[in-house]
């Protein structure tokens, strides 16, 4: 059994593939945007409480708005002086509205590995549990306490 933790810039990689974070499983999403309720490989639970998703939403508006602004500087730099402030609404708008639809399920899995990291006490790997200090598995040779 090895008693190494997952590094944390593979949980977060996972989470940004929209993949579980504590053990890599794919299948999260039964559509776009209905996550399952628990991981169906380590059993990692999704429903943590109400506002949990609150983070989620931060880091799609955070990736939304960063695109938005990269974008909306580089065409008006592109186009200056002659900025064509029409087109470049427009476009604004769009990508506005596209990007946090696309990125949603990424935001969520992204937030669940930023929490796992911040609470692996609460969430251990199944794979990395080991008994509790005092406490002998019946699987041990260790003779029994007395």
């Amino acid at each position: 059994m090895s008693t190494r933790r997952t590094s944390s810039f593979v949980v977060l990689a996972r989470g940004a593939a929209r993949r579980c974070p504590r053990c890599g499983e794919r299948r999260l999403f039964s559509r776009w945007f209905t996550m399952n309720d628990q991981c169906p490989r380590c059993g990692l639970d999704f429903v943590r409480g109400e506002g949990f998703w609150l983070g989620a939403m931060a880091i799609n508006l955070g990736v939304t708005e960063a695109i938005f602004g990269v974008f909306f500087v580089m065409a008006a730099v592109l186009t200056w002086p002659d900025v064509p402030w029409g087109w470049l609404t427009a476009a604004a708008i769009l990508v506005n509205a596209v990007v946090p639809i696309v990125f949603y399920p990424f935001s969520k899995t992204i937030f669940l590995a930023a929490d796992l990291l911040m609470h692996q006490i609460d969430n251990p790997d199944p794979h990395e549990l080991e008994a509790p200090v005092g406490v002998v598995r019946e699987d041990s040779s260790a003779p029994p306490r007395a």
